[in-house]
C-alpha cells in the first residue's frame, strides 16, 4: 500500500478559499469602478459627437438622429441623449446625457451629464446627493 496522497487536506482547501475571498474583496470594487468609468467615458464621447452634429445644423437640429441619441452607440443603451433649448448664456442649446432608468448607471453619483453650445460641461447629480466630483465624472485626472 502506497502512502502517496493525491488530494488536498481540509486545511489546505480552507486556506485557498480564504486567499481567494481576500483577493475578490479587493478586485470586485475596483472592477465595478472601471466599468462605471467606461460608461462615463462613453457618455462624454457621445455628448461631443452630438454637439458636433447640432453645431453643424443649429438651429434646425431639434432632435438627435438614431445612434447619436444614446451611449454607447452599439449594444444596450446606458445613457439617453437629448437636445434642450438653452439661453444666450448657454449659446442656444444644451445637450444632456441622462442615465437610463433601468440601466447600470441609474444611481451613479455623476447623474446627468450636460454640455452646452459654449463648451461648458456639467453634471446634475441624482436627487439630493450633492455636487458630484466633476473631474472624476468627465475623466480628468
Amino acid at each position: 500500500m502506497s502512502s502517496d496522497r493525491n488530494a488536498f487536506t481540509l486545511l489546505e482547501l480552507v486556506i485557498a478559499l480564504a486567499i481567494a475571498a481576500v483577493i475578490a474583496a479587493f478586485a470586485l470594487p475596483s472592477y465595478r469602478g472601471q466599468i462605471a468609468h467606461g460608461y462615463r467615458a462613453d457618455a462624454v464621447a457621445a455628448l461631443y459627437r452630438a454637439a458636433q452634429f447640432v453645431d453643424s445644423r443649429f438651429p434646425d437640429a431639434a432632435a438627435l438622429p438614431a445612434g447619436l441619441d444614446r451611449a454607447p452607440e452599439s449594444g444596450t443603451a446606458v445613457y439617453r441623449l437629448r437636445v434642450l433649448s438653452g439661453n444666450d448664456a448657454s449659446g442656444g442649446y444644451v445637450i444632456e446625457a441622462r442615465p437610463m432608468e433601468d440601466g447600470p448607471m441609474r444611481d451613479d453619483s455623476c447623474g446627468v451629464f450636460t454640455l452646452d453650445a459654449t463648451g461648458e460641461r456639467g453634471n446634475q447629480s441624482a436627487a439630493g446627493t450633492g455636487t458630484p466630483p466633476w473631474a472624476e465624472c468627465w475623466g480628468i485626472r
